[in-house]
């Protein structure tokens, strides 16, 4: 925040008398916004999860099409990580929540991480 002070005269002042007894001080702060940090949502390749499982989860969560979605799977198959988007930290928490309890759900070990970008 920037702070801009402002001196108010008091009535010492207006009359003449600049002594100091009396003297006030304002700050006035503007706001300044800054952007969100971002975060990478990532899936960690595994030797269990099915292919077609991991398509579905960034059909579904990360609203990815198919051909999409099988590019950045085989990314993870190829690689070891993956990574299916870019959000503020909210954002890439709940994805990271959603995809670990749809995983277990249907008993896949499938692992999903977020990290700042």
């Amino acid at each position: 925040m920037i702070a801009e002070p402002i001196r108010m005269q008091n009535n010492n002042e207006r009359n003449g008398d600049n002594g100091n007894r009396g003297t006030s001080v304002i700050t006035r702060t503007k706001p300044k916004t800054k952007k969100p940090n971002l975060y990478r949502v990532l899936l960690l390749n595994d030797d269990y999860t099915p292919m077609d499982f991991v398509i579905h989860i960034l059909e579904r969560f990360f609203q990815k099409d198919l051909e999409s979605a099988t590019r950045i799977m085989l990314h993870v198959h190829n690689h070891g990580v993956g990574e299916c988007g870019i959000y503020t930290y909210e954002v890439a928490e709940t994805k990271v929540s959603q995809v670990m309890d749809f995983a277990r759900e249907h008993q896949h070990p499938l692992q999903c991480v977020m990290e700042k970008k």
